[in-house]
């Protein structure tokens, strides 16, 4: 870890009841000719939001990719992106980037994230990521990952569970 977080404890966003939260403000650079969100710059912060999560649960990718279980390294790639874009966003927004873990088995990461501005939905998406070896082939989390992981899939499955009731 590279201590930033000492002098900015927030700069990785927040755990809620939900999941984990990650404020984005939108600049110039992530809008089109139009002045709205590129499409693509959503999956930027997506990607922000999934490595903030999982740096808060103790697991930044330089650690993962430096030590793993074994003594072997691992990395996530995207495998499947499913993405929904509901409504725009533009300049000087303030958005917020919610994840939380849907699934964590084998050597894969279900995580459901939604892109909000206050109550406006403004994009979900369903991203797959695999675990893979330092030769990039598929590899079982580590066990001691796998731990750290399970209890924010629990919290999450009992809000969701709740609010199904």
């Amino acid at each position: 870890m590279n201590g930033t977080g000492d002098k900015w404890p927030d700069v990785a966003g927040r755990f809620t009841a939900e999941g984990h939260v990650l404020p984005v403000r939108i600049y110039y650079e992530d809008t089109d000719f139009s002045g709205r969100v590129y499409h693509a710059s959503y999956l930027r912060f997506c990607e922000r939001g999934r490595s903030e999560l999982l740096r808060m649960t103790g697991a930044s990718h330089s650690d993962l990719f430096e030590v793993g279980n074994d003594g072997g390294g691992i990395f996530f790639a995207v495998r499947r992106i499913v993405a929904d874009y509901l409504a725009p966003a533009g300049i000087d927004d303030l958005v917020e980037v919610h994840s939380k873990f849907a699934a964590v088995s084998g050597a894969r990461l279900t995580i459901e994230q939604l892109v909000s501005r206050g109550t406006t939905e403004l994009m979900r998406a369903q991203v797959i990521v695999a675990a893979l070896a330092a030769n990039g082939r598929p590899r079982r989390l580590p066990a001691d990952l796998a731990a750290r992981l399970k209890p924010k899939l629990a919290m999450t499955d009992q809000n969701t569970n709740a609010e199904d009731r």
